[in-house]
């Protein structure tokens, strides 16, 4: 926001009467640092009021893509546009957008309300109009009564929510995370997670947010794109890219697989016999035709029992690890090594003991297209 009246104005507004959430939109952008290509020939929509993730390994052009957005890079090709507007050419002061870093940035010299106040002091607001737009978002994620504090008196998940109540005081029409829990252990990344996904839906904010861990991307997104070597691999709800992934890289990517060789030998309309080793499974043919295949199953997709019967696909168990929730196996097959997982299971299956292997096919069992 550039205008004073605006700032105002903003300042007065409840939580529930925010400013409409933008769409995003990139048309054929590249982006070139010399010789290298960064990002390459991508297009994709985000759509308003929902928090779409960049998710892929270091490297893939996720990061150079948010700071795009942000206007921290400029496109070498293509078109940007946030709420329908081209912004392409725009500085990052003039796209109405805010970004929470992975560092944090939080000024070591300024109290919790100054850090948050900063924005709006800089934009031309009053002291006093900067400080009720402060405390606006710091009683909103939470942090009512900790505002005279410096940030090195606060945890690294109140420094986190400080960072967030900062980029949000200036009401932006995008908010834009760039790894914003990695500073984080794990139990406190799930709970800041859960509070960053439940301010985006109630305020019915519009988020581009970057990471490389998959269950963060799983637990936050409407809608997940999954970049690699500078190009979008597949765009689609966490539930897609799990269930369906395209091809070798997202299975192999989101969450644990395993890749296995399979047969193709009938289509019967969508579905299709698929024989994997001495079972004969239905799925989804997903556009493939007969003969050799490779399929994504997932760990907990696959089952385990100590009864072997005739004619059952047999393995025997060579690990097993109890993880209180959960036992995880490693067991050795006609059709390779897999990795298994039970769920409520006490006693693990001993090591060595021969066990029939059987797959849930409507739970994570499917071709990969793009083999």
């Amino acid at each position: 926001m550039n205008k004073m009246s605006t700032i105002s104005s903003l300042s007065r507004s409840s939580a529930a009467g925010k400013k409409q959430a933008a769409s995003v939109e990139f048309r054929n952008v590249t982006k070139r640092y010399g010789n290298v290509t960064a990002v390459d020939d991508v297009s994709f929509t985000i759509e308003p009021g929902k928090l779409v993730t960049l998710l892929g390994p270091s490297g893939c052009g996720k990061t150079t893509t948010l700071r795009m957005i942000a206007g921290l890079e400029m496109a070498s090709e293509g078109q940007i546009l946030i709420g329908g507007r081209d912004v392409t050419n725009l500085s990052a002061a003039d796209r109405d957008v805010s970004m929470v870093f992975q560092s944090y940035a939080l000024f070591p010299h300024m109290s919790v309300l100054e850090n948050v106040a900063y924005g709006p002091s800089v934009q031309g607001a009053s002291k006093k109009d900067a400080n009720e737009m402060a405390m606006e978002k710091l009683e909103l994620i939470g942090l009512k009564g900790l505002e005279k504090r410096a940030p090195s008196e606060l945890s690294g998940g109140q420094q986190q929510r400080v960072a967030v109540a900062r980029a949000l005081v200036l009401e932006p029409q995008v908010l834009l995370f760039d790894e914003p829990l990695s500073n984080l252990d794990a139990k406190l990344r799930r709970r800041v997670r859960e509070d960053i996904r439940e301010l985006q839906q109630s305020l019915n904010l519009t988020v581009a947010y970057v990471t490389h861990d998959q269950e963060e991307a799983l637990a936050v997104s409407d809608h997940i794109i999954v970049m690699s070597n500078a190009r979008i691999a597949q765009t689609g709800t966490p539930r897609e890219l799990y269930e369906e992934p395209a091809n070798l890289f997202v299975a192999d990517f989101i969450g644990d697989a395993n890749i296995v060789n399979g047969d193709l030998v009938s289509l019967a309309g969508p579905n299709a016999q698929v024989r994997l080793g001495s079972v004969t499974l239905d799925l989804p043919h997903r556009g493939l035709r007969q003969g050799a295949v490779k399929l994504a199953v997932r760990p907990d997709a696959i089952m385990i029992d100590e009864t072997v019967s005739p004619g059952a696909l047999a393995g025997t168990v060579s690990k097993a690890s109890y993880l209180g929730t959960q036992v995880e196996y490693e067991v050795e097959s006609p059709v390779g090594h897999l990795f298994v997982v039970q769920y409520g299971r006490k006693q693990p299956i001993a090591p060595g003991t021969p066990v029939a292997i059987s797959f849930a096919t409507q739970r994570g069992v499917a071709v990969i297209p793009e083999a």
